[in-house]
């Protein structure tokens, strides 16, 4: 399982740990925008041996954003069939969905930055939210990181 939490210090950020195995995790951080157009975030994975950072992830304020994909999946907690994913539009970032029974959403958070260059890399860890609750405050986290706005 994962839980949600915001960091202590005063930047705005949102990280998502495994309630598992607290040493498995996702953090948004470091938000910050150059115009109206866009916002640009660090996300970083952590694992046991892993540790991965993108410094500049874009959202554009015309894409499918990741919390309108978060909060499709809260209100689906009844349940789907197969898998769901997003990505940013330069798919340096994404995230799968696929849910279990008992009420539970597999999260999969993989990083790739510059896909097309040869010699990438790419890393992905995977945390459990409970598909109410948990996704609707992952959702509210983030959307509250992407718009700077205050909780």
């Amino acid at each position: 399982m994962t839980s949600p939490d915001d960091d202590t210090d005063d930047k705005p950020s949102v990280t998502i740990r495994c309630q598992d195995n607290a040493s498995v995790g996702v953090a948004f951080c470091d938000r910050f925008s150059f115009d109206a157009d866009s916002v640009h975030y660090a996300v970083e994975l952590r694992a046991p041996g892993l540790t991965a950072r993108v410094n500049e992830v874009v959202a554009w304020i015309w894409d499918s954003d990741l919390t309108t994909f978060l909060e499709a999946l809260a209100a689906d907690y009844r349940g789907w069939d197969g898998e769901r994913s997003w990505h940013t539009n330069d798919r340096d970032l994404t995230v799968s969905a696929v849910f279990h029974s008992g009420g539970h959403v597999e999260l999969t958070w993989a990083l790739r930055p510059w896909p097309q260059a040869a010699g990438g890399w790419g890393a992905s860890v995977t945390t459990w939210l409970e598909a109410g609750e948990q996704m609707a405050s992952l959702a509210a986290r983030v959307r509250h990181f992407l718009t700077g706005e205050q909780q």
